[in-house]
């Protein structure tokens, strides 16, 4: 990931985060956001451990101040998991933190003896990881059908499939595309600024939300606005609002989440381990993207797929570029990644149905991310200049219209249709379980594409339509 980007992607989100001081980690790498001076640990006896530790480990060490270490959250909740302050959050700056990172060395030898985690940094779990490709939808005219195109199909709520999209709320029109009539959910708490700004990540649940729907039209679609703050959340705070989303409607048959954060580990996240354990037991399946940072790294909560108890429970979804032949330059990949779908340049409903609604973007300045390939990835300069709605209306520099639907691009949009794809099956072979319409779907795939050399497996929905890839220029 450039860190131009990063950089960028981090003034965003802790503008959105204002009272929480926030890292850039491993220490002064790119690779992850988290919370600075704390860290988090299972509540109970391992959090005693873990303050007792690491107080004694700041006592004996130069530079560190064993004052600071304390309990900074509730001792016990549902998440099982309890923050404890180990600095001051307001030393240093965004280049890493010297007392988590000392923190984390405190624990070695006591994970050892353990032969588990005892300790994590509170990550920032964020759909916008790298913001590559494009931050912004692209205005589409409703003349244009959406891609993939609506399934033939009919809502029945007696069969209708379950499906829970956490992510950022419904756009004030929704109601008014078709499509969404079977959709419910939060409200987006704020679509612009006093400036008519579009916010970061507004109207991706909609988005999202649109694509199951045109996918899969016997679902009962249910949004949440967990990721409203620039479609980020900390992990401490992630576990409990999926608890949340849960405890509202019940269990899905279907969770689609497109977000996460590589934390360098290979054994998950700490803040959403009760919830991953209770998700286990029920009979839901989590869909999950596996991140657009154009990585092998691990990105979670999407990489449990590839641990053996929960390869059943979680669908990784990588995306597949705009042909789909081979995957999308920004997708992550790996022997984690279990299935790649379209999520290059779709089109799915945004705001605007009523009538055409305009909105301003931050004027984006950024370098192509091509991570390889050679072709134009969708985050390039200039972007967002003029009208771009096929009105031509005349508007300012950098003002758009939308017109309803909108082009995006994003494993964030890949996780939907593969999630769709699942519910679909479910309704076609009145098939119940959404686990074993998983791995019945997967049997029978003979839809394959190359990601970094790699056959994978593709899916990929009939009413899909692929687009031509552009060349770059040369020189370029």
């Amino acid at each position: 990931m450039a860190p131009q980007r990063f950089h960028e992607q981090f003034d965003q989100i802790q503008r959105s985060m204002p009272d929480v001081p926030l890292a850039m980690g491993p220490d002064d790498s790119s690779e992850f956001m988290y919370e600075k001076g704390v860290v988090l640990a299972r509540d109970g006896e391992e959090a005693r451990v873990v303050e007792d530790t690491v107080r004694t480990h700041f006592t004996a060490a130069t530079g560190l101040v064993a004052d600071h270490v304390r309990r900074a959250g509730p001792e016990t909740n549902r998440t099982g998991i309890t923050r404890i302050q180990v600095g001051d959050p307001g030393h240093g700056d965004r280049r890493g933190d010297r007392a988590v990172a000392g923190a984390l060395r405190a624990l070695r030898e006591a994970e050892g003896r353990a032969g588990r985690r005892l300790v994590s940094r509170n990550h920032v779990v964020s759909i916008a990881v790298n913001a590559c490709p494009g931050d912004e939808p692209v205005p589409a005219p409703l003349t244009q059908q959406p891609n993939p195109a609506a399934a033939e199909g009919v809502h029945d709520a007696d069969t209708a499939v379950g499906v829970l999209v956490i992510d950022t709320g419904l756009m004030h029109d929704y109601r008014s595309y078709p499509l969404l009539a079977h959709t419910q959910g939060d409200a987006q708490v704020k679509e612009t600024d006093d400036q008519g700004i579009l916010q970061q990540y507004v109207g991706h649940g909609t988005f999202i939300a649109g694509l199951v729907a045109a996918v899969a039209p016997n679902t009962d679609l249910t949004v949440r606005g967990t990721l409203n703050d620039a479609g980020a959340i900390l992990e401490s705070d992630f576990g409990a609002k999926l608890f949340e989303a849960v405890d509202e409607n019940g269990w899905p048959d279907i969770i689609s989440l497109s977000a996460g954060t590589s934390n360098g580990r290979t054994d998950g996240l700490l803040g959403v381990d009760a919830f991953m354990q209770e998700l286990r037991e029920q009979g839901t399946l989590l869909v999950a993207a596996a991140g657009n940072n154009g990585s092998a790294t691990p990105f979670w909560p999407a990489a449990y797929a590839s641990l053996p108890e929960y390869e059943d429970v979680v669908l990784s979804v990588g995306a597949l570029r705009a042909d789909g032949e081979f995957g999308a330059c920004f997708s992550n990949h790996g022997s984690w990644v279990k299935v790649y779908a379209p999520g290059e340049r779709l089109t799915s409903s945004f705001t605007g149905f009523e009538a055409p609604v305009p909105y301003v973007y931050q004027h984006s300045t950024y370098e192509a991310c091509r991570y390889g390939f050679t072709y134009v990835c969708t985050c390039q300069a200039p972007r967002h200049t003029g009208v771009l709605s096929e009105q031509g209306a005349t508007a300012k520099a950098d003002q758009v219209m939308f017109e309803g639907f909108a082009h995006w691009s994003g494993t964030s949009f890949a996780t939907p249709v593969a999630a769709g794809l699942i519910a679909s099956h479910m309704t076609a072979h009145k098939e119940a379980d959404p686990r074993v319409a998983r791995r019945q779907l997967l049997a029978a795939n003979t839809e394959f594409a190359e990601v970094r050399g790699a056959h994978v497996p593709a899916l990929v929905p009939p009413t899909w339509r692929p687009a031509p890839v552009v060349q770059l220029a040369s020189g370029a």
